[in-house]
């Protein structure tokens, strides 16, 4: 008999940032609500080559609220293990799936075969490859577009609809209504004065409401456009002055066409030099195009061309992005945003170590990134084998923020009312999410507020607080901190300088041999561990 209750499982973005992916499950069929990647450290990217923790042939549709990696990039997984129901989104989400997950494919593939190169990996079984670009095309055929307000079924008994959340380009907050229980999936909610979008919108009176809580710990100052004009216009000027090259990470999606908007405002009143942009990014170029196809329904733009500027270079050709690295005085746009691979992390190394030069961060970095580490002031940072000395200009701008801050997400919550059943808070790091829960509660303090693990299942039942059926899994409570790798750098950048210190050659060689024993006694450990003894 199917089962008649309706239920709702987190498999990623609870309590940490990525993998969004939530499962609804009623009268005997199941769909998706998104069906993220897990971005950040090696350990927790570890995550994506897990099995399903449900079978993909079971699946009935996937909803998607955006086309960021994080929430759409294992969707070619999705088909590959046997899929084949509707993604269903709006239409620049679509356009936009076609470049974000055909370059997912393919960095998919190029990382497996670097790595399985890898001196260090002899004798190893090759590694395989999470899913290739062919993976990729394939799901981006399933998409169907929807337009945001219009009612539809993914699947026989859920009805949907998509409201605007201003996040970036058709983003979208997921409205799902099954047997009159009626639930809001925020998705990624954007900010006040956020670029080229309208405020995000959603509907009241419902009984659940999943909420992200990416900045459930932080309240911005408000800012402007222009204002954060004047904050870049900063940056550039000292930047040049210093003489190096100005390095900004940044995500390929909205992050970069945000700043070329800045930028083209910037040029077009003198507000700058006449420098050189580069966009070191393929897929940024072609989000780019896509943002294009879409000028017209764009805010912001005051009717300028802001893509064609004669001072922007999009450089697509490896050799050419190559030769960036000869160059001084330029600014570079580079994906990733989190620094965890791409061309970035070559204009890194290439500039890190360079005191004339500048990197600066505009986007949030997760725990365990590389982005993250060089934030919090390492000295030394590992890129690709290379310990890298930290000497560059570390610089940060918080305002081309896509996410809404502490305030935003506690007003769009508030503008949900009445919640009948209770509010789930996800898609946030642990603090961020209690601290969010917290002013929550203390507003509403008869309001049920969770904070939901990954693999954790309740059970939804219109006008009642949700009741936990299956608890987390334990396992993930490390995979969302600092990565090892990192770790390791800053350790190893100092361990010279501090045995140098030690002026008794004996002491000296004891404190080698006592490290020694320590890394020695964690391999006893397993080895006793795996023997049973």
């Amino acid at each position: 008999m199917a089962n008649e209750k309706l239920s709702l499982t987190f498999h990623g973005a609870a309590h940490t940032v990525t993998g969004s992916c939530m499962q609804f499950t009623h009268r005997g069929r199941s769909i998706l609500v998104d069906c993220g990647m897990f971005q950040g450290s090696r350990t927790l990217e570890k995550l994506n080559a897990e099995p399903f923790a449900f079978k993909p042939k079971d699946i009935d549709a996937v909803v998607l609220t955006h086309a960021h990696i994080d929430h759409s990039g294992l969707l070619p997984k999705l088909v590959k293990h046997g899929f084949r129901g509707s993604i269903w989104c709006t239409r620049p989400t679509a356009d936009l799936l076609e470049y974000m997950l055909a370059d997912s494919g393919r960095i998919q593939e190029q990382d497996v075969e670097r790595r399985n190169r890898r001196r260090d990996r002899a004798g190893e079984d090759p590694i395989e490859p999470v899913y290739t670009g062919q993976d990729a095309i394939a799901a981006w055929r399933q998409c169907r577009a929807v337009e945001r307000g219009e009612s539809f079924e993914p699947a026989p008994g859920f009805q949907a609809r998509l409201w605007n959340a201003g996040h970036i380009l058709g983003s979208a907050s997921a409205e799902l209504n099954m047997d009159g229980v009626r639930i809001i999936c925020s998705g990624d909610l954007g900010p006040e004065y956020r670029a080229f979008l309208e405020d995000p919108a959603g509907p009241a009176d419902l009984d659940f409401v999943i909420c992200e809580s990416t900045y459930g710990s932080r309240v911005r100052e408000k800012v402007t456009l222009q204002e954060r004009r004047k904050l870049l216009e900063a940056e550039v000027t000292a930047a040049m002055t210093r003489g190096g090259n100005l390095i900004i990470p940044t995500f390929a999606l909205e992050r970069t066409q945000e700043l070329l908007l800045d930028f083209a405002h910037m040029l077009k009143r003198g507000d700058i030099p006449d420098v050189r942009v580069f966009v070191d990014s393929p897929l940024a170029n072609k989000v780019t195009s896509v943002f294009e196809r879409y000028s017209a329904e764009l805010e912001d733009t005051d009717g300028i061309d802001i893509f064609n500027h004669p001072s922007f270079h999009f450089v697509d050709d490896v050799r050419e992005s190559m030769r960036l690295n000869t160059m001084s005085g330029a600014i570079i746009l580079a994906a990733s945003g989190m620094c965890e691979g791409g061309r970035i992390r070559h204009h890194l190394l290439h500039n890190l170590h360079r005191r004339d030069s500048t990197v600066l961060f505009v986007g949030y970095q997760a725990q365990g990134t590389l982005g993250r580490v060089i934030l919090e002031g390492a000295k030394t940072v590992r890129i690709s084998g290379n310990d890298v000395n930290v000497r560059a200009q570390v610089r940060s701008i918080e305002y081309y923020s896509a996410h809404a801050d502490q305030a935003e997400l506690l007003e769009w919550i508030d503008d949900r009312e009445p919640i009948k059943g209770s509010l789930f808070l996800s898609h946030g790091e642990p603090e961020a999410s209690e601290a969010l829960r917290r002013l929550v509660q203390k507003s509403a303090p008869h309001l049920s507020v969770l904070l939901p693990s990954i693999g954790e299942t309740y059970d939804l039942r219109p006008g009642e607080p949700a009741k936990r059926t299956t608890t987390g899994r334990e396992d993930l409570a490390l995979e969302t901190g600092r990565d090892w790798q990192n770790s390791y750098a800053d350790f190893v950048s100092s361990l010279k300088t501090r045995l140098g210190q030690i002026r008794d050659e004996r002491k000296r060689q004891k404190a080698l041999e006592d490290m020694r024993h320590v890394l020695e006694s964690y391999e006893d450990f397993k080895e006793r561990r795996s023997s049973g003894s």
